[in-house]
């Protein structure tokens, strides 16, 4: 009975370690992450020319002016973080990518006085295997 047991576990972990979930993309196929509470305000994230580009989409998913929004950036290891350089422009923000296999650690506030709303991105740039995009922007969600 413990046999069985300890391998019917072993199985499970080895399932939840080898799959990943797609991630939503936006209309410009890049990642989105929640920048709000109820789902009105979003990130999208796509990579371009070994920079991150996050635009603001409101909940029907168009874009968002920027005025007064803010985002700040840190990766790095827990230990050693590094707060990233954020260049704000019409359109959005643009953060230098973080090193292979970092988190990156998004901090949005619709305005100066508002509470920030923090998202997480896994930068994995390891290529999916049924679909060929970089793991932190796959939206399969198949097994690898």
């Amino acid at each position: 009975m413990k046999t069985k047991l300890t391998t019917i576990l072993l199985a499970l972990t080895a399932t939840l370690v080898l799959a990943h979930e797609g991630v939503e993309l936006g209309p410009n196929k890049g990642r989105i992450l929640e920048f709000s509470t109820n789902e009105t305000m979003h990130g999208e994230v796509a990579a371009k020319d070994g920079k991150l580009l996050i635009a603001i989409l409101d909940k029907d998913m168009k874009p968002v002016k920027i005025e007064a929004q803010s985002v700040t950036a840190t990766a790095g290891s827990r230990e050693k973080p590094v707060k990233l350089e954020v260049t704000k422009n019409e359109s959005g923000f643009t953060v230098p990518a973080p090193k292979e296999g970092e988190w990156l650690i998004l901090q949005y506030k619709d305005s100066a006085s508002a509470k920030p709303i923090t998202a997480r991105l896994h930068y994995n740039e390891k290529k999916c295997a049924p679909c060929g995009s970089p793991e932190w922007r796959c939206a399969c969600g198949k097994k690898k």
